[in-house]
C-alpha cells in the first residue's frame, strides 16, 4: 500500500506558516491532499515518501520539454553566471523576440513579464487605449488570471449562471469590488450567433473580445469550426480587438499557438507557461502599430521583465521546440494519440462513459454521457467531478499523476512505455471506481 505519511508531516508544518500549507489556492484541495515533491527528471516526479509518478500535470502544463531538461537547464546556468538582472537589456531579449515574431502569425512586436496573470492585464489596458472603448467581451468558464479585475464567472455555480442569453457576471472570490463587473460583457462560448446578436446591439462600445483560443482550464474545449473566424470578422466589422490569451495553449498545441492550429490570427495575444520549460516568463505580442503605443502613453512596466534567466530559459526551450522542423510536436502527438486511444478503448470495454476531447498534447477526460463538451455550461451540469475524483486518487496509488479537473499535458519526455503503464494503471483504476 503506497504511503503518503512524510507529505502529510510537513503539511501538517507548512501549515503553522503558510495558510493551508500551499502558495496557490488552486493546490488547495488536490486529491487526496496536497501532496509534497522533491525531485523530476524527464516524464517522472517524485514526492517526498519516495514514490514515483508518470507525470500529465507537468507543473500545470509548463514543463513541456519534461521536467529538468537539460538544454534548459544548462542554458541558465550559462546565462545566470554572467548576471542575473541588469535593469537594462541584453541580448537574450532580442533573441527569444526574434523567435516570436518568427513563429506567432500576430506577433511583429513583443514585451515581456513574468507571469500569463500580469500580461492578461497589459493586453486590456492596451486593447483599450487603441480602441478608445473600455468594454470587453469575455466568456464563461474562461480564466484569465486572478487579478481583481478579472477572477470573474471562471466557477460559477449553475443556479448563478442567469439566462444563456444574458449571463450574470459574477465575482469569484471575497475582496474583490463589484464596480469591475461594468467593464465586461459575457456570453457562452461557442455560441457564434450569441456574440453576432451582441454585437449588433453594443458592436460600437466593446474594444476587444477577450478569450481562450481553446478552453484548456475547463474540459479542454476546442473551438467550434467557425467560431474563432466568426469572432474575427465581428471584431474586423465593429472595430474591436481580437485578444487571445494563450496563456495555456501557447507553444502547447503546437509552435505557432493556437492560433496557428487554427489559422485565425488575432490582433493580441499573450503567452506563458509552456514558453520558457519551467521558468516564469510571460510575453505579449500583436501588431506593430498597436504595440507601439507602449512607447508613447500606455504604461507597461516591471522589475523582473526579461531577466536574464527567464530569457535563457525561453530561448533554449523555444529551440528545442524549433529542431528538426518540430519534431518534438510530432511525437507528443504520436504519444497523445496513442493515450486517447487507449482510454477510449478502455472506457469501452468497462463499458463506462468517460469522455475523451482535446489534442493529443493537451485532452480532457471526465464521466459525462455527453459525446461532447461544448462550453462551461456543459462542463458544469454534465460531468461526474466526484466520480473523476475517485478515479484521480485511484490512478495516483497506481504511479500515474493527474490533476483534478480532468485535463491531462503530454511532453516530449512521455514516451510509448509511459502509455502502456498508464494504460494498465487506468484499467485497474476504473475497475476500482467502478466497484465502489
Amino acid at each position: 500500500m503506497i504511503s503518503w505519511a512524510e507529505s502529510w508531516r510537513l503539511l501538517e508544518r507548512a501549515r503553522n506558516s503558510i495558510p493551508g500549507g500551499v502558495t496557490s489556492n488552486v493546490r488547495a484541495g488536490e486529491r487526496p491532499f496536497p501532496l509534497f515533491f522533491a525531485r523530476a527528471a524527464g516524464a517522472i516526479i517524485t514526492d517526498v515518501d519516495g514514490n514515483e509518478y508518470i507525470d500529465y500535470v507537468l507543473g500545470q502544463g509548463p514543463m513541456i520539454l519534461g521536467h529538468s531538461h537539460p538544454a534548459v537547464l544548462d542554458a541558465v546556468e550559462r546565462a545566470m553566471r554572467r548576471g542575473q538582472l541588469f535593469a537594462g537589456q541584453h541580448e537574450l531579449e532580442i533573441e527569444v523576440a526574434e523567435a516570436l515574431v518568427r513563429l506567432i502569425p500576430c506577433a511583429e512586436h513583443c514585451r515581456f513579464g513574468l507571469s500569463g496573470s500580469e500580461l492578461v492585464q497589459a493586453a486590456m489596458r492596451l486593447a483599450r487605449a487603441i480602441t478608445g472603448r473600455t468594454l470587453i467581451l469575455r466568456f464563461e468558464g474562461h480564466y484569465h488570471g486572478w487579478f481583481d479585475n478579472v477572477l470573474l464567472n471562471a466557477a460559477t455555480p449553475i443556479d448563478q449562471l442567469g439566462p444563456r442569453e444574458s449571463p450574470q457576471l459574477r465575482l469569484s472570490s471575497a475582496g474583490q469590488t463589484s464596480s469591475v463587473l461594468g467593464d465586461y460583457l459575457l456570453l457562452p462560448w461557442n455560441d457564434l450567433a450569441l456574440v453576432e446578436q451582441l454585437f449588433a446591439e453594443r458592436g460600437h462600445e466593446i474594444a476587444a473580445v477577450m478569450t481562450e483560443p481553446m478552453m484548456c482550464n475547463t474540459g479542454a474545449i476546442p473551438p467550434a469550426p467557425a467560431f474563432l473566424k466568426g469572432l474575427r470578422r465581428l471584431c474586423d466589422q465593429h472595430g474591436a480587438l481580437l485578444y487571445m490569451d494563450e496563456t495555456i495553449t501557447g507553444f502547447r498545441l503546437g509552435i505557432s499557438g493556437a492560433q496557428g492550429r487554427f489559422g485565425v490570427t488575432p490582433d493580441l495575444a499573450t503567452f506563458a507557461k509552456a514558453m520558457a520549460g519551467g521558468f516564469a516568463t510571460a510575453a505579449l505580442v500583436g501588431r506593430r502599430d498597436h504595440m507601439e503605443r507602449l512607447t508613447r502613453d500606455v504604461n507597461h512596466s516591471g522589475t523582473f521583465n526579461g531577466n536574464v534567466i527567464s530569457m535563457a530559459a525561453a530561448a533554449a526551450a523555444l529551440a528545442e521546440l524549433e529542431r528538426d522542423d518540430g519534431a518534438a510536436y510530432r511525437h507528443m502527438e504520436e504519444i497523445g494519440s496513442a493515450l486517447i486511444d487507449g482510454v477510449r478503448e478502455l472506457a469501452s470495454r468497462h463499458g463506462v462513459p468517460l469522455l475523451v476531447q482535446g489534442l493529443p498534447t493537451a485532452f480532457h477526460l471526465a464521466f459525462t454521457e455527453l459525446s461532447a463538451i461544448s462550453d462551461y455550461r456543459d462542463y458544469i451540469q454534465h460531468c461526474d467531478k466526484e466520480r473523476y475524483g475517485r478515479l484521480k486518487v485511484a490512478l495516483l496509488r497506481r504511479g500515474v499523476r493527474v490533476l483534478d479537473r480532468g485535463i491531462w499535458y503530454i511532453s516530449t519526455a512521455h514516451t510509448y512505455a509511459h502509455v502502456e503503464r498508464t494504460i494498465a494503471a487506468l484499467d485497474d483504476a476504473l475497475t476500482e471506481v467502478d466497484n465502489q
